[in-house]
C-alpha cells in the first residue's frame, strides 16, 4: 500500500465517534458500541491499546483492517461456532446481535511467547492451572494447544485465572465452560489451518461469547486479528527456533516492545511516551500487511477527510433499508 496514503490519513484518523441519534454509546479501549434494541452497531476506530492501556494516538487504517479481518475469519468459522454478525454496512462498522459477554477471555497458545514466555522466563512452570514442562525456549510449540483464561476487566489488567476460578467468579456452569473452551480450542484449530496455508503459525490469540437472548452462546468481538493474535512467519521458524533468536511475527507485540522501549508497560507511576507520525505510519503498514498475509486479499482502504461523517452517512442508509 501507498505509504504517502497512509501519511496523509494520520490526521484524518477515527478517533471516536458521537452518534446521539444512534442509541447509548458505550467506549472500549477500541470499539465504540451502540444498542438498538436487540442488535449493537459496533464501530472500530483507529485506537490502540497496549498493556491494557489506550495509546494518547491513533494508527491510520487499523479500524477498516480489524474490522474487515474480523469479519472474514467469522464468516470462515460459523460453520463451527455460531457468531453475532449481522451485516458488514462499512469498513469500520458491524452490526450484530446483542448479548450479554460472558467476562473471561478465552487465550489459547500454541507457543510459549508473549505474557506466557515472560511468566515461564521468571521461573513459573504452571499459567492458569495449565502445567508447562521444564526445558523450554522462547518461541517453542507446546506440546498441545493450552486455554488459559483470563478475567475481562473494565478497567486496568486483566487478570490471569484458573478454569474454577472463572466458573466460581461468573454466572457460567462448569458444562457451559466446557463448551466455550471446546469451542476456543476448535477456533484455534481451524485459525492454525487457515495460517498454515498464508505461510503462518498461530502462536496465541483470545476468543470472547457473549450468551443470547434466548440463552444461546456465540462468539462476539473479534476473531484472529492482529488485536487478538499473534502469529510467526513459518519460512525459518525452525531455524531461528535453533539459533536462539527472535521469530519474524506478525502480530502487534512490536508496538509492546517498542513502549518497553521507553520505559511504559502500564504500571502505577509511569508515564506513556506518545508515538512518533513515522512510527504511527509503520505501525499501520504492518497492520495492513497482517490483513493481506492472513486472508490472501488485498486491503483496499477507503481514506475519508471525515471518517466519522462517512460512517454516520453509511450507518444512516442501513437503517433506512433496514425498516
Amino acid at each position: 500500500m501507498d505509504r504517502d496514503l497512509i501519511r496523509q490519513q494520520l490526521d484524518h484518523t477515527l478517533t471516536a465517534t458521537h452518534f446521539d441519534d444512534l442509541g447509548t454509546r458505550y467506549q472500549g479501549k477500541v470499539r465504540d458500541t451502540y444498542r438498538q434494541d436487540d442488535r449493537l452497531i459496533l464501530v472500530t476506530s483507529d485506537r490502540i491499546s497496549a498493556f491494557d492501556h489506550i495509546l494518547a494516538q491513533t494508527i491510520p487504517f487499523k479500524g477498516q483492517v480489524l474490522n474487515q479481518t474480523a469479519a472474514y475469519f467469522f464468516d470462515a468459522t460459523d460453520d463451527l461456532v455460531p457468531n453475532h454478525v449481522i451485516e458488514v454496512p462499512d469498513p469500520n462498522v458491524t452490526i450484530a446481535r446483542a448479548c450479554e459477554p460472558i467476562p473471561i477471555e478465552f487465550v489459547v497458545r500454541g507457543y510459549l511467547e508473549g505474557h506466557a514466555w515472560r511468566e515461564y522466563d521468571s521461573g513459573a512452570r504452571s499459567l492458569c492451572g495449565q502445567s508447562l514442562p521444564d526445558g523450554l525456549q522462547q518461541s517453542e510449540k507446546l506440546p498441545s494447544p493450552i486455554v488459559t483464561p483470563t478475567t475481562k476487566a473494565e478497567e486496568g489488567h486483566d487478570q490471569d485465572v484458573t478454569r474454577e476460578e472463572a466458573i466460581a467468579s461468573t454466572d457460567v456452569s462448569a458444562a457451559e465452560y466446557d463448551q466455550l473452551e471446546e469451542w476456543a480450542l476448535a477456533l484455534f484449530d481451524r485459525g492454525s489451518e487457515m495460517a498454515a496455508e498464508q505461510g503462518l503459525l498461530l502462536v496465541d490469540t483470545k476468543y470472547e461469547f457473549g450468551r443470547a437472548s434466548d440463552g444461546s452462546f456465540v462468539l462476539i468481538d473479534e476473531v484472529h486479528t492482529p488485536d487478538s493474535s499473534r502469529y510467526y512467519y513459518k519460512d525459518g521458524y525452525e531455524d531461528r527456533l535453533e539459533d536462539g533468536i527472535p521469530q519474524q511475527q506478525l502480530s502487534k507485540e512490536f508496538v509492546r516492545e517498542w513502549l518497553m522501549d521507553h520505559d511504559f508497560q502500564g504500571r502505577e507511576g509511569e508515564e506513556m511516551p506518545d508515538l512518533p507520525d513515522a512510527f504511527r505510519v509503520k505501525v499501520a503498514e504492518r497492520y495492513i500487511e497482517l490483513y493481506e498475509t492472513v486472508t490472501g486479499l488485498t486491503f483496499k482502504p477507503d481514506p475519508h477527510e471525515d471518517p466519522e461523517r462517512r460512517i454516520h452517512e453509511a450507518l444512516g442508509a442501513y437503517v433506512q433499508s433496514a425498516e
